[in-house]
């Protein structure tokens, strides 16, 4: 396992956060980031959120309703 930085911490919180669904503002304050620019470099799309929006989209396009 590799050294982690304290820098590191960041991108993981900034990426469960995203995992978690919280809206972009919310996470730009709990963050500290005054634009989300910074949402696009801290926060990265995991294997697990394309899977869960594939799911969702599959759900809204092939709805059994």
């Amino acid at each position: 396992m590799r050294n982690a930085r304290l820098h590191d911490a960041r991108h993981t919180a900034a990426t469960v956060l995203l995992l978690l669904g919280v809206p972009e503002r919310a996470v730009m304050n709990f963050m500290g980031w005054s634009n989300s620019a910074m949402a696009k470099q801290y926060q990265h799309v995991t294997a697990v959120l394309r899977g869960n929006i594939a799911t969702r989209l599959n759900g809204f396009l092939w709805n059994d309703d």
